[in-house]
């Protein structure tokens, strides 16, 4: 599979369209973005939303990378990865991270972070593949709705 991951630069029908398909397989309980948010994620600089595709084909996943600065020096977070139910296993979401990775690095940021279910074995098995470390922390929610 030779892939293309890219950073959008504009959303168009394609992009939202893809979101409507791929949201409910990254999660139930959120809807997928409108419009005009998937216009804020890609006009912010503290995002950048990746996608990738095989040729013409239709979007097979996506991942944000959200950048902040700190005092400590400038982070790197990496959310909503998803890759379509159709194109797993075949290193969509290798090639989304090592995109993410790069740029991260290519900014300047320290370190990146990201979060994993353990029922997602196999996304786990990927971020260990890729060379993420399991670090020994609490991570906290607080609720605001």
């Amino acid at each position: 599979m030779s892939l293309d991951v890219t950073a959008v630069e504009v959303v168009d029908d394609e992009l939202v369209l893809a979101f409507e398909r791929l949201t409910p397989q990254l999660s139930s309980s959120n809807p997928p973005p409108t419009r005009e948010e998937l216009e804020e994620i890609v006009g912010s600089p503290a995002t950048v939303l990746f996608v990738a595709r095989e040729g013409d084909s239709p979007i097979l996943g996506s991942l944000t990378l959200a950048l902040f600065r700190i005092p400590t020096g400038l982070r790197a977070w990496i959310e909503d990865v998803v890759v379509d139910e159709s194109a797993r296993g075949k290193g969509v979401g290798a090639a989304l991270n090592e995109a993410a990775i790069d740029h991260a690095r290519s900014v300047g940021a320290r370190t990146v972070d990201l979060t994993s279910r353990p029922s997602r074995e196999a996304a786990n098995r990927l971020y260990q593949r890729l060379g993420f470390v399991e670090r020994e922390t609490n991570v906290y929610r607080f609720d605001l709705r």
